[in-house]
């Protein structure tokens, strides 16, 4: 059954689900390939087991609260995550954030095409540019199924992942010296800060579309549950698969490049049981995947709608959206998958730059002033409410992003400050509070227009 609701309020009357559907959906989220391979970068690029495995931890922690106090606005507000920055940025200026959101989808969605493809491919016996297009047909068909699939996916890709990663684990444990790897300790401050940040940039990351997957439960449903749900899932599904990551780059030394897929499977398995792992893998891939391809075609509509003045999006532009984000990425992971480890530390460390600076005033917002006292049909409003343009917010955005560029350490670009701190990268811990406090300052001197209540679409403002 074709979901028909897209950036539109959810009417209670249509609201359904549990908190346990978030959590499964958001542990299967986790618990893939992507994941493994950022914590392996932590040692891939320099850092030793122990303080690698630390580092990930508080990572996640920080960045999971982040991610998860996003998810909690769902069930509240009944919209979309992207839509409610109208409300900060105003009904024009939210697609500069949103255009951004829909580069991030690009490049996660190729990045784990790339990974599910060679697992496909390994799986049917084909090449791995066939296994790529194969599961891009996949995600092209649970994306326009919609919400209910995705959560039933989650449910069953929770169940692969956990028997998946045990095995794994077990395999690991039994086979392979863990404690002398541990042992290996090689304290660096540089390295520490760069695992907090792949692992923290993994979560936060989440925060443009969490509050999509939460939006149809009951509006009673408690803030702090389903933080806790949606946080725990993420924050265990990452760390579980990112320490298998760190074990499994500490073992393989440089052999792990480029042949990430086929080294975890062949660290015990083979015959039926690697094929059935390779299968674990390409349906890990396929939640994640999808609530990418979603959240793109919801940032797409957000986009499209705020010049248009539309709430609803018809099936025909629906299918037209996945399917050009879909094939967009699928482009890129055929183009770049021979470069993928390389590429991919450089964009996920990258995307950091721009994401938590929208991530604080959203939450500074919603948090501190608005507390889901959103008028919903201003959101499609240029002259409502919410304006066309909010140039504060924007200025204060902007100025989260450049406040992060001197300490930004990349592949591809090093701020002038890096190598005074020792090549320490600590741009985002700046974008998370720099923006955040000022967006707070500001508003409270003031005057925002705010309702006393929910304004719902039925209603008179």
């Amino acid at each position: 059954m074709l979901e028909t609701r897209s950036i539109d309020y959810i009417p209670e009357t249509e609201r359904h689900g549990s908190l346990l559907s978030q959590f499964t959906l958001w542990l299967s989220a986790n618990l893939q390939i992507t994941a493994i391979i950022t914590g392996a970068l932590a040692v891939v690029l320099g850092g030793d087991v122990f303080w690698s495995l630390v580092a990930l931890l508080i990572g996640q922690l920080v960045g999971g609260t982040v991610m998860a106090l996003h998810g909690a606005q769902g069930p509240q507000l009944g919209l979309p995550q992207m839509i409610s920055s109208r409300v900060q940025f105003g009904v024009y200026g939210a697609a500069l954030p949103i255009a951004l959101v829909c580069i991030m989808y690009v490049g996660f969605s190729a990045s784990g095409t790339v990974l599910a493809g060679q697992a496909t491919a390994q799986l049917l016996d084909v090449s791995d540019t066939t296994g790529i297009c194969l599961f891009a047909v996949l995600i092209v068909v649970l994306t326009l199924l919609g919400y209910r699939s995705i959560h039933f996916v989650g449910r069953i890709a929770s169940v692969v992942g956990v028997a998946a990663f045990a095995f794994m684990f077990a395999q690991l444990f039994s086979h392979h010296d863990i404690g002398a790897l541990l042992a290996n300790q090689h304290f660096t401050l540089p390295s520490f800060l760069l695992s907090m940040s792949l692992s923290a940039s993994w979560q936060i990351a989440f925060g443009p579309y969490v509050a999509d997957y939460s939006r149809y439960l009951p509006r009673t449903t408690s803030p702090v549950r389903t933080f806790f749900a949606v946080g725990l899932g993420s924050v265990i599904g990452a760390q579980a698969a990112m320490v298998f990551g760190v074990f499994a780059a500490a073992l393989a030394g440089h052999a792990f490049a480029h042949h990430e897929v086929a080294y975890i499977v062949g660290l015990g398995a083979s015959g039926a049981v690697a094929a059935l792992l390779y299968f674990s893998i390409a349906f890990g891939k396929l939640t994640v995947t999808t609530l990418n391809a979603y959240g793109s075609f919801m940032s797409m509509a957000t986009v499209v709608s705020a010049f248009r003045s539309k709430r609803a999006i018809s099936t025909r532009h629906r299918f037209v959206y996945i399917v050009a984000m879909v094939g967009l990425s699928t482009a890129v992971a055929l183009a770049g998958r021979h470069s993928f480890l390389k590429e991919f530390t450089a964009f996920i460390l990258f995307l950091l730059a721009f994401f938590t600076p929208w991530s604080a005033i959203n939450l500074v917002d919603y948090y501190c002033f608005t507390q889901s006292r959103y008028d919903v049909p201003a959101l499609s409003d240029p002259d409502g409410r919410y304006g066309r343009w909010n140039a504060k917010a924007i200025t204060i955005y902007v100025l989260g992003v450049l406040v992060q560029m001197p300490f930004i350490s990349s592949s591809f670009y090093t701020g002038p400050f890096v190598d005074a701190l020792g090549g320490t990268d600590i741009s985002w811990i700046l974008g998370l509070v720099v923006p955040g406090v000022v967006y707070y300052v500001v508003m409270r001197q003031s005057r925002q227009s705010i309702p006393d209540r929910l304004v719902l679409p039925v209603e008179k403002r």
